[in-house]
C-alpha cells in the first residue's frame, strides 16, 4: 500500500472510508487552514467559525460512512461546500427566531378616529395644492428644462427615451433635468412653496 503522504487528498478520503483512521487526520491537517480561512471570511467571529468549522467535519465524517462522497472533484471543494450549507442552515435557524415583540404603545389603533382622518384629508389638499403651484412655477422654467420635466414626470418617460425624443444625448437630458430642479427650488422659495425634489 502506497504512503499516506503520497496520496491525494481524494485518496485518503476513499482510505478513511476503507478504515484508516490515520488518513483522517492527514486530511484534516492538510486542508484545515484553508477551510477555516474561507469560514471566517463568511462569518467575520472566530468562535463562531470555529463551531462551523467542527460541525463541517462531523458532517463530512458521517457523510463519508454514508458513502456520498465521489473522487471525481477536488476533496477541498467538497469540503467548502458542505461548510457554506452550514453557515446557510445556521443563518436560517437565526431568521427564524427574529420576531418583533409589540410593546405596549406600538399598536395602530391610532390611526382609526376622526383626528387622524381630518390630518390625511388636510395632508392631502396640502398635496394637491403644492402640486398646482408646481405645476405652475414649471410654466416658467425655459423651454427645454419644461419639456424633460414634463416627459419625466407627467408621461413618466425614462432619461433615454427623453434623450431619444428630443434628439439629444442622455446627459444632456440629465443636465436639464438638474437645473430645471434647481430652478423650480429657487422659484419655490422665492414664493414661500415647500418643495421635495429629491
Amino acid at each position: 500500500m502506497r504512503k499516506l503522504n503520497n496520496m491525494t487528498d481524494e485518496e485518503l478520503a476513499l482510505a478513511y472510508v476503507g478504515g484508516d483512521n490515520r488518513a483522517f487526520d492527514l486530511l484534516l491537517s492538510r486542508n484545515e487552514v484553508k477551510l477555516f480561512s474561507y469560514i471566517l471570511f463568511v462569518v467575520h467571529d472566530e468562535d463562531l467559525a470555529n463551531d462551523i468549522f467542527q460541525e463541517t467535519f462531523v458532517k463530512a465524517i458521517s457523510r463519508l460512512h454514508a458513502g456520498q462522497y465521489s473522487s471525481s472533484g477536488k476533496f477541498i471543494s467538497w469540503l467548502m461546500r458542505i461548510a457554506h450549507n452550514v453557515i446557510i442552515d445556521g443563518y436560517r435557524s437565526q431568521c427564524v427566531f427574529r420576531m418583533v415583540e409589540q410593546g405596549n404603545g406600538n399598536d395602530l389603533s391610532c390611526l382609526q378616529g376622526e383626528d387622524f382622518q381630518a390630518d390625511c384629508a388636510e395632508q392631502e389638499m396640502v398635496r394637491k395644492q403644492v402640486l398646482r403651484d408646481v405645476k405652475k412655477l414649471v410654466d416658467f422654467l425655459p423651454a427645454p428644462q419644461r419639456e424633460v420635466v414634463y416627459m419625466r414626470f407627467y408621461q413618466q418617460m425614462s432619461f433615454k427615451d427623453i434623450a431619444e425624443c428630443t434628439n439629444v444625448s442622455i446627459n444632456t437630458s440629465l443636465g436639464r433635468m438638474r437645473y430645471a430642479l434647481l430652478n423650480l427650488r429657487k422659484m419655490a422659495k422665492e414664493h414661500n412653496i415647500y418643495l421635495n425634489l429629491d
